[in-house]
C-alpha cells in the first residue's frame, strides 16, 4: 500500500554530486520529504576498492531505511555499479534505485558513431559499464575518459574556481581529441558543471545526463503525481564538513536548509 503522507525519499552520494539527481527529483516530486546524505569524509569514491564502496553504501542506505524512507536512491555511479545488487538483496521490500551512465541514449543521439563516457575510474572499470556498452554500443565507438581530479574540483568550486576551470579546459581538450559528438556524464557530479563544459565544447557536442530519467523512475515507483498541495521538505546530512554541503546546496539548488553532521563509523568490507 502506498504511504498516505508525502513520499519519503532517501538519497546518498560520495559528496555533493548527487545534488544534481536530487534537483531532478524535487522538480518531479515537489511534495516529497527528502533526506540527502553526502559522504564528505571520504569523497571521492572512484578509486576506492569495490568491497569498501559496497560496505559504505550499505551503511548509508541503512541509515535512510532506518529513518523511514520509502525509497533509497543511490545518486552515485560508482556506488551503483559496485553496490546496487547488494543493497537490493539487503532490503528486498524497499525500492532501491541507482544511476548509471546513459550509454543507450548517447549511442542513439550520436551522428558520427563516436561516444565518450566521462566517469571515475571505478565506474569505467566496472562490469556494469562493460555490460551497458556491450548491450547498447552497437556499431559505435565508445571512448572511456577518466577525469581525475574533476570531482575534487567540483567539490571545491566555491573555494577554488580557477582549479575547476583548468580541469574543464583539459577535459574539453581530451573530448575534442576523441572526436566524439556525444558525451555521457557518467558521474553525478558532472551535470553540476554541464553548462560550463558545454561552452567549451561548442554546439556540435551533445551532453547526456540521466538525472531526469532517474527522477521519472522514482516517480513511477512511488505512484505519485507531478503536483503537490504543499511544498516538500529537505534534510541535509554530511559525514564531515556539513557547512560545505550546505554551501554547495545553496549554489546548486538555489537554497538549502542547515546541514548537520552524521557520525558514522568507518566502513568494514564484507567478509568473503
Amino acid at each position: 500500500m502506498l504511504p498516505a503522507e508525502a513520499p519519503r525519499i532517501g538519497v546518498f552520494d560520495s559528496g555533493i554530486g548527487g545534488l544534481s539527481v536530487l534537483r531532478a527529483v524535487r522538480a518531479r516530486l515537489p511534495g516529497a520529504a527528502l533526506t540527502y546524505i553526502a559522504d564528505t569524509r571520504h569523497t571521492p569514491w572512484g578509486d576506492r576498492p569495490a568491497a569498501w564502496v559496497t560496505a559504505r553504501c550499505q551503511q548509508l542506505a541503512g541509515c535512510l531505511v532506518h529513518a523511514g524512507c520509502d525509497l533509497v536512491l543511490v545518486a552515485c555511479n560508482t556506488g551503483t555499479t559496485q553496490a546496487i545488487d547488494a543493497l537490493r538483496a539487503s532490503w528486498p521490500r524497499h525500492h532501491v534505485v541507482g544511476v548509471e551512465p546513459g550509454v543507450k541514449p548517447a549511442v542513439a543521439a550520436s551522428r558520427n558513431g563516436r561516444v565518450a563516457v566521462m566517469a571515475t575510474s571505478g565506474t569505467l572499470r566496472s562490469p556494469r559499464l562493460r555490460s551497458l556498452v556491450d548491450t547498447h554500443g552497437g556499431g559505435s565507438t565508445v571512448v572511456h575518459l577518466p577525469c581525475p581530479g574533476l570531482v575534487d574540483a567540483i567539490e571545491a568550486a566555491d573555494a577554488d574556481p580557477a582549479a575547476l576551470a583548468d580541469r574543464l579546459d583539459a577535459i574539453a581538450a581530451d573530448l575534442h581529441a576523441s572526436g566524439a559528438d556525444t558525451v555521457v556524464l557518467g558521474c553525478t557530479h558532472y551535470p553540476l558543471v554541464a553548462d560550463a563544459l558545454a561552452r567549451r565544447l561548442g554546439p556540435g557536442v551533445v551532453l547526456i545526463d540521466t538525472a531526469d530519467a532517474v527522477a521519472r523512475r522514482v516517480q513511477q515507483l512511488l505512484g505519485t503525481g507531478d503536483g503537490a498541495a504543499t511544498a516538500g521538505s529537505l534534510r541535509l546530512l554530511a559525514t564531515d564538513r556539513p557547512a560545505a554541503l550546505q554551501q554547495a546546496a545553496r549554489r546548486w539548488l538555489g537554497g538549502a536548509p542547515q546541514a548537520t553532521l552524521l557520525d558514522l563509523p568507518e566502513a568494514e568490507p564484507p567478509r568473503p
